[in-house]
Formats: structure tokens, C-alpha cells, sequence
């Protein structure tokens, strides 16, 4: 009998961030983080909360404290780091099926370009344009699911 595959999860930037901050979906995020998984982040998603981090910072919105432990955690966090490109062709046609920003779009397309190689893959976010596009693409399970 095979042993069940591990489990992948690709974490956008808001799903990070909900880890990383208290707000509505940190209760999820905590839990996405004991799943017995693989933890993608790609650069993009690195780039995106290093940019909230310092923002928060320079508009001090958090304690010094609170904003260099964040960092920390960010850094210590489960993640793998994936230097991923989604296919360009894909994301022509994600775009004109899908009314996304342009780095939720790319990490829809980087995520579905991954689950061509893991198809066990899903894309943790809750940004709900994103999540609505995820779900349809089988790349997210139900609202409360993750």
C-alpha cells in the first residue's frame, strides 16, 4: 500500500500576512500552518510582505518590536522558497477569464504552472477575487477549507 502524498501549499501574500498579523483569517492561516504539507512561497509573495512590513514601519502603524518580530517570523516561517515564472501564455488567458489585480493573477498562474508537477497542490489566500478564481481553477477547496 502507497503512504498518502504529502499535501502543498502555495501561500500567496495575504495569507502570509494573516500569519503574520492578527486579523479575520489568522485562526486559518495558524491552521494552514500545521497541515503535515510542503509550503511554497514564491519571490513575488516575499517582495509583497517585505513591502507591508516596511510600510508599516515607515508610516508607524506597529511597534518597532512588533514589526522586527514579524520580519522574524517571516523569516523563520514553514515556507520553501520557489523561484517560479508562470507560463506566459497561461497568464494571457487567465487574464481575460479572470478580473484580477496583476499579483494575484501572476500567483494564480504561478500556481497552476506548480500543480502541472504537483497536482496535489493548493493556493492558500483570502483575498476573495483570487480565492472565486482558485476554487474554479481547482487550485483551492471550499471557503472554509483550508
Amino acid at each position: 500500500m502507497r503512504p498518502p502524498r504529502q499535501g502543498v501549499l502555495y501561500w500567496d501574500s495575504s495569507a502570509v500576512l494573516s500569519l503574520l498579523f492578527q486579523d479575520a483569517h489568522s485562526r486559518r492561516a495558524a491552521a494552514a500552518v500545521r497541515k503535515s504539507a510542503v509550503h511554497l512561497l514564491s519571490t513575488l509573495a516575499w517582495a509583497e510582505v517585505h513591502a507591508v512590513i516596511a510600510r508599516a514601519r515607515r508610516e508607524r502603524a506597529l511597534a518597532d518590536v512588533l514589526i522586527d518580530a514579524a520580519r522574524e517570523a517571516l523569516d523563520r516561517g514553514p515556507w520553501r522558497r520557489a523561484n517560479i515564472s508562470p507560463e506566459w501564455g497561461m497568464v494571457r488567458e487567465m487574464a481575460s477569464r479572470w478580473a484580477l489585480r496583476g499579483a494575484d493573477l501572476w500567483h494564480l498562474c504561478a500556481a497552476k504552472t506548480l500543480k502541472a508537477d504537483l497536482p496535489e497542490l493548493e493556493l492558500l489566500t483570502f483575498d476573495a477575487r483570487l480565492r472565486a478564481a482558485a476554487r474554479a481553477e481547482r487550485l483551492a477547496r471550499g471557503a472554509r477549507d483550508n
